[in-house]
């Protein structure tokens, strides 16, 4: 992995901007190193995809200054565009158009030498594992294969700096595996990477994140850090209804919070050894049918409702 400089490639301080009455973003400040993958976690309507699209140069902010590879984006957003590439949530492919045809668009879109083209368009359909299905009409691929083709269309001009906004939302666990496989590969070669995502998994393999909440980050650090400020432990009830079950326990002595986990949930206590047979008693005593109670590692669910009170 190559070592990030001492100047950050992406400089953010102060970001605000509002939409009419709402307030979107506020006071978002963040330094992200070159060469790192750098998430951004958070509920919707944490302001995500509005700080990404500031960062791209394509939302200005009402107040704040982006530097970018050292390139002022506010003020000179197209420069920036020469470095960077940015992918919404709804990437712009073209479904009537062939594989390679979506990416010689974009490659004469960032006017790319032939030349180069052709190199770095034989590499990224390989890389991807689209070379195959060069041919293919868009339209026609799996919702996988979209997501990777829309990040070799990103990556033809080869960017310095990688905006990925939520980019494996809706997409199979094998097609997600093979994209992270791709990131990894772009780190390796010096690619800076923000990434927003839905997924907590996917949160624990960058290498910091920033926990967004009602447009402001509350925490920002490497996600081992962040579980370790995590006060207290954390019990896991599966079985039964888990809905009843975390209601049930709520107001237990020594918890301090209740995460549903989908067919589970997550107790955080103030002592493990202590508080888990008295959790299984109180269940039993409603009736409730449940699994052992079982102490746990804490996720970056539970850090994020452990630290702004709120349910992701």
């Amino acid at each position: 992995m190559s070592t990030p400089s001492a100047q950050p490639a992406i400089a953010a301080e102060g970001l605000a901007r509002r939409f009419g009455a709402v307030e979107a973003v506020r006071d978002v400040s963040m330094s992200v190193a070159r060469g790192e993958i750098f998430g951004l976690v958070g509920p919707d309507g944490a302001g995500k995809t509005t700080v990404m699209r500031m960062l791209a140069g394509v939302l200005r902010p009402d107040a704040g200054t982006i530097a970018l590879d050292g390139i002022d984006v506010v003020g000179a957003p197209e420069r920036a565009k020469a470095v960077l590439s940015y992918m919404p949530q709804r990437f712009g492919l073209y479904e009537d158009l062939r594989v390679d045809e979506n990416i010689f668009f974009y490659g004469e879109l960032f006017e790319v030498p032939r030349a180069q083209f052709r190199q770095r368009s034989t590499e990224l359909l390989e890389a991807a594992g689209l070379a195959p299905f060069r041919r293919r009409l868009a339209g026609q691929l799996s919702g996988g294969m979209k997501q990777k083709l829309g990040l070799v269309c990103a990556l033809i001009h080869t960017p310095r700096v990688l905006l990925l906004d939520e980019p494996t939302t809706g997409v199979d666990p094998v097609s997600r595996r093979d994209f992270w496989a791709i990131l990894y590969r772009l780190r390796e070669q010096g690619v800076t990477i923000v990434m927003s995502t839905a997924y907590m998994d996917e949160a624990e393999r960058c290498s910091r994140l920033a926990l967004l909440h009602e447009g402001q980050v509350r925490r920002c650090d490497t996600p081992q850090r962040l579980k370790d400020i995590v006060r207290g432990s954390l019990l896991s009830v599966a079985g039964g209804d888990p809905r009843s079950n975390g209601a049930a326990l709520a107001d237990a002595p020594g918890v301090a919070g209740v995460l549903l986990m989908g067919d589970r949930v997550h107790v955080r206590v103030d002592e493990a050894a202590r508080r888990k047979d008295e959790l299984a008693a109180r269940l039993d005593e409603r009736g409730l049918a449940h699994a052992p109670v079982v102490p746990v590692e804490p996720g970056i669910e539970d850090v994020f409702v452990a630290l702004v009170g709120a349910t992701v």
